[in-house]
């Protein structure tokens, strides 16, 4: 039965390999942040079950920027693989929040990686990146050829990390792999994220809520993918006989302003907008009661621009082949936030 250990087994990537591993046979070790222990509501169906906690999954206290605590679990648990999915993932607030969010993101990356070289066995090593390392690209779609040019603090450490990541692999022959994932979305997204927040405000105010959703760009495109089905792709990674860096997406792009209004029209409530950049609104189509507003605050400092994924690589490799995407994606995820509503 093969072993992998999991960072950020809590998030929402993490509780969907959980349950993929499992399914394949897998004893999954995840760690955890002491300060998440009532943060854990996408694996409690996971640690309800007396056939898996404590005989195929098991939860380990540390923090990322606790190394020797780090060292000492990998040097017990001796992982088969290992998912590194863990660090301040949200792109805005790494703005506010930058030395923290590099700590994380960039360096508790390298110190993972100088530990897996130092194991006799290191683990076959997954490292979630992200597009945003891209930032504002020279062309598009993007590759994993596409020169990095990352435009926020985030984007900057998820940089540093692959780049690392591909200076190991090479000088130190690790097995690790990048995912350089697009943006993927589900239910289990949390409502700081754009996605979450609409899909949740339009189940509520389907209910009857009388609230207001406040967005910012309504023009800004992202390429959004399905994340149980990112997952996959995840694990695939790590089966082949050489390890690569994968871009993962769907190779479309949909704009704020058309998530939402997939996600409202899914949950019963057709919008129409209304006006130009920060003064842009939605109304109801049939009421004319004011649904989405555009708050310049909510814009970034620097936006991406044209961030679109080419995912052949992964395709001809892996097999992988995403079904899911951009305005799927918004219905989807308010058909789940409706029907959680009406329970």
């Amino acid at each position: 039965m093969p072993t992998a250990l999991i960072t950020g087994i809590t998030g929402q990537d993490g509780s969907y390999l959980t349950e993929l591993l499992l399914n394949k046979g897998y004893t999954v070790h995840g760690i955890v942040r002491r300060a998440s222990s009532f943060n854990r509501s996408r694996i409690e169906h996971l640690r309800l079950d007396p056939a898996i906690e404590g005989k195929r999954l098991f939860l380990h206290y540390a923090d990322l920027t606790d190394t020797t605590t780090l060292r000492r679990l990998l040097v017990r648990i001796q992982p088969e693989e290992m998912y590194h999915l863990a660090g301040q993932s949200h792109v805005g607030l790494s703005f506010e929040i930058p030395e923290s969010t590099c700590q994380e993101t960039a360096m508790a990356t390298l110190a993972l990686l100088e530990i897996c070289r130092d194991l006799a066995k290191p683990p076959r090593f997954f490292h979630a990146a992200s597009s945003e390392l891209f930032g504002t690209p020279e062309s598009s779609p993007q590759t994993e050829a596409t020169p990095l040019r990352p435009t926020s603090p985030y984007g900057c450490a998820k940089a540093f990390a692959a780049q690392l990541c591909r200076v190991y692999r090479e000088a130190h022959g690790l097995f690790v792999c990048s995912g350089i994932a697009y943006n993927h979305e589900s239910p289990r997204r949390g409502e700081n994220f754009v996605t979450r927040k609409i899909t949740a405000a339009a189940a509520r105010i389907a209910a009857g809520a009388t609230e207001v959703l406040e967005l910012g760009n309504l023009d800004a495109g992202r390429d959004w993918g399905w994340a149980p089905e990112f997952v996959e792709a995840m694990w695939c990674m790590l089966q082949q006989p050489e390890a690569s860096d994968y871009v993962l997406a769907t190779g479309t792009a949909t704009t704020v302003r058309d998530f939402a209004r997939a996600a409202f029209e899914e949950a019963g409530i057709p919008i129409a907008f209304e006006g130009q950049g920060t003064q842009e609104i939605a109304r109801h189509a049939q009421t004319g009661h004011l649904i989405v507003k555009v708050n310049p605050r909510f814009y970034r400092a620097a936006d991406p621009v044209g961030l679109i994924g080419n995912p052949a690589h992964a395709a001809r490799v892996l097999g992988w082949h995403p079904q899911v995407s951009g305005a799927a994606v918004a219905r989807e995820m308010a058909k789940r936030e409706k029907q959680k509503v009406e329970s």
